[in-house]
């Protein structure tokens, strides 16, 4: 009695069931968990260029380690240092990485389906292929990484570059009309893909729900034991979306 916790949110929207055209997964935080080794990660370039770990990691979270660097250290913001820090990461820090509940399965299912899917994310090549390779999963075709665009989340070009790759063409037109996924953890990232005309998913891995509701993706839920292939036929994929957060106004 006369607690003032905020009331538990209520993951328990029905099942729907949703096509689209193609999946774009964001990598840390929807596919996996490698919070502990970002950290680590950041205490040793804190130390480099004398800034409290702590303060970078309030702003780092979805965004690349060079846009981090040009606010913080711009002498150090160059593609060299980045990939070379990025690059040791899953080697020293392997053990330190968690897959996201669901992901592994629900990948497996869409290469075993030929569906649409591919990862845009913050990190650098180095970086994600590290990752793939310690975890063992899957590496997709047209990966978009934070070398791929000039500008980084929430910007939308690399969600806007990954769907261009993933339908085929630069025609904008010919994509207007096609639905595109982008399965995202942080605020950033769901601001890029809603940016990008995208509809987005939300996993509360990282954030708040609170953090995660301001970014206004279309769905959360807590991870992706609620997403499920449904079926994969003519280059569209079927989902079904299962206990979401119930949002005001549903």
């Amino acid at each position: 009695m006369g607690s003032t916790e905020p009331a538990a949110p209520a993951y328990s929207a029905p099942p729907e069931v949703v096509t689209f055209d193609g999946l774009l997964f964001d990598m840390d935080g929807t596919i996996i968990d490698s919070t502990d080794a970002v950290v680590k990660h950041w205490e040793t370039i804190g130390k480099e260029i004398g800034v409290d770990p702590k303060v970078i990691l309030e702003t780092s979270h979805g965004r690349r380690t060079i846009d981090t660097l040009q606010l913080l250290a711009p002498e150090k913001a160059n593609w060299e240092y980045v990939k070379h820090m990025e690059d040791l990461l899953p080697k020293l820090y392997g053990d330190d990485a968690v897959e996201i509940p669901g992901a592994r399965p629900l990948l497996h299912d869409l290469i075993a389906h030929s569906a649409p899917w591919t990862i845009v994310t913050s990190g650098t090549l180095p970086l994600v292929t590290g990752w793939l390779n310690v975890l063992q999963l899957p590496t997709p075709a047209h990966l978009v990484t934070a070398e791929s665009v000039a500008n980084g989340k929430p910007d939308p070009a690399c969600y806007l570059l990954g769907r261009e790759r993933l339908l085929g063409g630069a025609d904008n037109s010919h994509h207007e009309h096609q639905e595109v996924l982008v399965l995202e953890d942080s605020p950033a990232g769901i601001r890029s893909g809603k940016a990008a005309g995208c509809r987005v998913l939300a996993v509360v891995t990282s954030h708040t729900v609170e953090q995660v509701l301001a970014a206004e993706p279309d769905w959360v839920v807590r991870d992706l034991e609620s997403v499920r292939l449904v079926k994969a036929e003519g280059g569209r994929v079927t989902l079904e979306i299962r206990d979401a957060l119930l949002v005001k106004g549903e």
